[in-house]
């Protein structure tokens, strides 16, 4: 059944509270990659309770199940293999809190054409839930394979990387078990990225590592290759997933200094494959 986009677009998400510890932040942290090495100075910040920060991209988790709900939207019949992340904005309006309540309010915002797919636009506001401030925004593109073909516009593409040799350049390792870590920390539990008899059925195979999971790491590697290993200073971060990630495999990430904002991207090593493009951390 075609999309009903007059239906979809501005459709709510629904309203939602989280919470979260200092013991969930550390979680996260470490599904994304922190405490190596484990007697690092620069990584204690992250993994022990005494000066806490979180990884900006923390503030993707709160309004996961939100964003979940597209699929319970008038105008939509899809199923959970249909979807995928294709991209995610996150805007940071002040420091994350190490533990706290937000209260969140999401709604679909635009729907695009990309001819074997199409592309929902979902936007969740998050405000500390008992001053009202806004904490943080999170836009997520969400692909939904095979709903194409409708006549509606493609939107934006992502832009080119800066044609010139990268600032810096940084590996991360993924762990073999890292996908089954982070579904933990950030309660995604799509068996795409656990069960190989379910990724195998949409195309892959074996589980992949969460498109957000990537992101995650990415963001990490960025604060400390080119921002001094200072997460308080990123005001919005954005990137385009262009490909997957299996747990075990290396992110590669090259990252270019401009006059206000980093750019980078990501890839595989082992498969010299794309799995982060047209990224951009812009300062608060």
């Amino acid at each position: 059944m075609p999309i009903d986009v007059d239906s979809v677009v501005g459709a709510s998400l629904g309203e939602s509270t989280f919470s979260w510890s200092e013991q969930d932040l550390i979680l996260y942290n470490l599904a994304v990659g922190a405490g190596v090495p484990p007697d690092s100075e620069a990584e204690l910040k992250y993994v022990c309770q005494n000066d806490l920060v979180a990884v900006p991209s923390f503030a993707a988790i709160p309004p996961f199940e939100l964003m979940m709900a597209v699929g319970s939207v008038d105008g939509l019949e899809i199923s959970l293999a249909q979807i995928l992340h294709g991209d995610h904005h996150l805007q940071v309006h002040r420091q994350i809190p190490t533990a706290g309540t937000v209260s969140q309010a999401g709604k679909i915002t635009d729907v695009f054409d990309k001819g074997k797919g199409a592309l929902l636009v979902a936007k969740v506001e998050s405000r500390l839930a008992d001053s009202g401030e806004l904490v943080f925004t999170n836009t997520a593109g969400i692909f939904l394979r095979g709903e194409g073909g409708f006549g509606g516009g493609r939107g934006p593409s992502a832009r080119p990387e800066p044609d010139r040799e990268p600032d810096a350049i940084v590996e991360t390792a993924t762990l073999p078990q890292q996908a089954l870590i982070y579904r933990l920390a950030s309660g995604d539990m799509n068996p795409l990225h656990a069960d190989p008899a379910f990724a195998a059925m949409v195309g892959y195979e074996r589980p992949i590592l969460h498109g957000l999971c990537t992101y995650g790491m990415v963001c990490r590697a960025v604060v400390e290759s080119a921002l001094d290993g200072d997460p308080s200073g990123v005001g919005s971060y954005s990137a385009r997933f262009a490909g997957h990630v299996f747990p075990g495999e290396t992110l590669v990430t090259e990252t270019w200094e401009q006059a206000d904002e980093l750019r980078f991207r990501t890839v595989v090593k082992e498969r010299g494959t794309p799995a982060v493009t047209g990224g951009s951390i812009k300062p608060r």
